[in-house]
């Protein structure tokens, strides 16, 4: 549509008017799911921003207070940590995270406190080792 709406005519007749047109024109028959209901995964009372919910859903958004972000980051970095490939890459992988929560432990920002402690990089470091060795063992056992 490059139409521009003419002048003195009211927005909403205008609008009106287009959507009619292509109505009229079946630009809208073909249109994937038409005379369905919009699908839902919440069986919940009416939400107004189901459609934020759903998108976020779709595209692995989410949002959460920067301590709770923190928190699942660090989660996670203890687990990559943990399957490294080496001892020094799973030790920066500790030092990077660690400096994040020192920054937030001295700096704490609004929402729920962190509630977590440095990691400490030498028993991940000897975990990892351990880890290494036990797959290194089943290995050698099968």
């Amino acid at each position: 549509m490059t139409e521009r709406k003419p002048p003195g005519v009211p927005f909403e007749s205008w609008v009106d008017k287009q959507i009619r047109d292509a109505e009229g024109r079946g630009e809208f028959a073909q249109l994937p799911g038409a005379g369905k209901p919009l699908p839902s995964s919440y069986d919940t009372t009416y939400d107004e921003l189901w459609w934020i919910k759903e998108k976020m859903a779709r595209e692995g958004l989410s949002v959460l207070p920067p301590s709770l972000a923190l928190r699942k980051e660090a989660e996670d970095a203890l687990a990559s940590a943990l399957v490294a490939p080496s001892e020094r890459i799973a030790r920066k992988i500790i030092t990077d995270v660690n400096v994040k929560i020192r920054d937030m432990m001295y700096k704490p920002p609004p929402g729920p406190p962190l509630g977590m402690k440095p990691y400490d990089v030498e028993d991940v470091a000897r975990q990892w080792r351990e880890r290494r060795t036990a797959d290194d063992a089943d290995d050698a056992a099968d």
